[in-house]
């Protein structure tokens, strides 16, 4: 009788590829960005950026043969006032995962190298998701749980970001829509982007729509204790505050809105948002904004292109491409793409105008020159596993509010 392959399958070499391909992204575009800025070293006290708020001095008309000229005036200036917020990326691991795979013989990686060599990479993804947020920490908006299996299954169809700004195995908190009752807290155990929805584990009850996802680790977010993102400095509300001034009482410190009412994208509202910062701070300024966007804007913005383009057609043979390449420009400010951006807004941001203020640069967490920490079992005793920190202190800032402008309530196209 033929021996058949399950009698000489013991000695069959198994064969893996030796590359490792990464089925999910690290972008980290924006805060690559504002860390290229030059950076303010500060203490914990809090730092504050002198800003010129008013014009001063008395004008008028006077009368040369013997009137009074009266009395002068002159320019207001005040400050604006910040401190760091710290922000960590734990990374655990056991032994036998280390031992397991420290040799070429034994694994095509060594997997403590990996996650040491990416762990800078992650930390990064993670702050470009803070610059998403108006500094409370809230990074998803529910509109529906579906709790099955001991966890809430959530849809994060609501705002403009989907699940974008989470990742797998990430900590959240839920909160009610005020930021004022904390439902609970888990672990993302399910994170669909294309679909829009993430699992929480273990479930949390009650769980509504409207309710806000939250990053952990804040215990009041709606003091705003958070990484201060774009749609808190690029905001013209009048109500609330910013870096210590009251947006009510002081309209010098909000920003330029286009509110595009939730229509699509047209000509008109970039240039808007472009004069409305010269009207601001004035038609010779040096300012030279940049239109920061999700890629599904820069798909409106092609199509309008697209529906007034026309081919000459030469007789012979051609390629055709009836798409535009990257170098967009929107009322002259060139166009930028990033997959985190709000698909709902464009930002015109002026790189000069953004600061970084640092007390801890990122970094691995240090004691005592150890960067690699053993964890303890329950005994008391060393347990076979092993945790190291990614860790920052900073905070961002915008100097002038004034030269910020920014479209918003814009459809999004179909797909997206």
């Amino acid at each position: 009788m033929a021996v058949v392959e399950q009698q000489v399958a013991a000695t069959e070499l198994e064969h893996v590829v030796p590359k490792v391909r990464v089925l999910f992204e690290r972008d980290d575009k924006f805060y690559a960005n504002i860390k290229k800025r030059d950076v303010e070293k500060i203490s914990h006290r809090q730092m504050r950026v002198p800003l010129e708020l008013r014009p001063g001095g008395a004008f008028g008309y006077f009368n040369p043969d013997g009137g009074d000229l009266g009395r002068g005036d002159g320019p207001t200036f005040d400050k604006a006032v910040l401190n760091s917020v710290f922000l960590n990326e734990g990374i655990e691991y056991t032994k036998l995962t280390q031992w397991a795979t420290d040799d070429a013989r034994k694994a095509i990686i060594n997997s403590v190298r990996r996650l040491t060599a990416t762990a800078l990479d992650e930390m990064r993804r993670q702050l470009d998701s803070q610059m998403m947020q108006v500094g409370d920490g809230v990074i998803g908006v529910v509109t529906t749980d579906t709790p099955a299996g001991g966890s809430n299954v959530i849809t994060l169809t609501t705002d403009g970001f989907g699940a974008r700004l989470m990742r797998f195995g990430q900590t959240v908190q839920v909160w009610d829509a005020a930021l004022a009752i904390k439902r609970g807290e888990g672990k993302i155990t399910a994170h669909d982007v294309e679909n829009k929805t993430i699992s929480i584990t273990p479930q949390i009850a009650a769980v509504a729509p409207t309710d806000k996802i939250v990053t952990a680790g804040l215990a009041a977010p709606a003091s705003l204790p958070g990484l201060f993102g774009v749609p808190y400095h690029h905001s013209n509300a009048s109500a609330g505050t910013w870096l210590g001034f009251s947006r009510s009482t002081t309209p010098e410190i909000r920003a330029n809105r286009v509110n595009a009412g939730g229509a699509g994208l047209t000509l008109p509202l970039p240039r808007l948002a472009m004069n409305k910062i010269g009207n601001r701070v004035g038609q010779d300024n040096t300012f030279n904004p940049r239109a920061w966007l999700h890629p599904c804007q820069m798909q409106a913005y092609e199509e309008i292109g697209q529906l007034v383009s026309i081919i000459q057609k030469t007789p012979k043979e051609e390629s055709l491409n009836m798409y535009f390449g990257s170098n967009m420009q929107l009322a002259g400010a060139s166009a930028t793409p990033s997959f985190s951006w709000d698909k709902t807004r464009i930002d015109f941001v002026v790189d000069e105008v953004w600061g970084r203020a640092e007390i801890l640069p990122i970094g691995f967490y240090t004691t005592d020159g150890r960067k690699i920490f053993e964890i303890r079992g329950p005994s008391g005793g060393v347990a076979t596993a092993e945790v190291f920190y990614m860790v920052v202190g900073m905070q961002v800032f915008v100097n002038n509010p004034a030269a910020c402008s920014y479209i918003d309530q814009l459809a999004v196209p179909i797909g997206y």
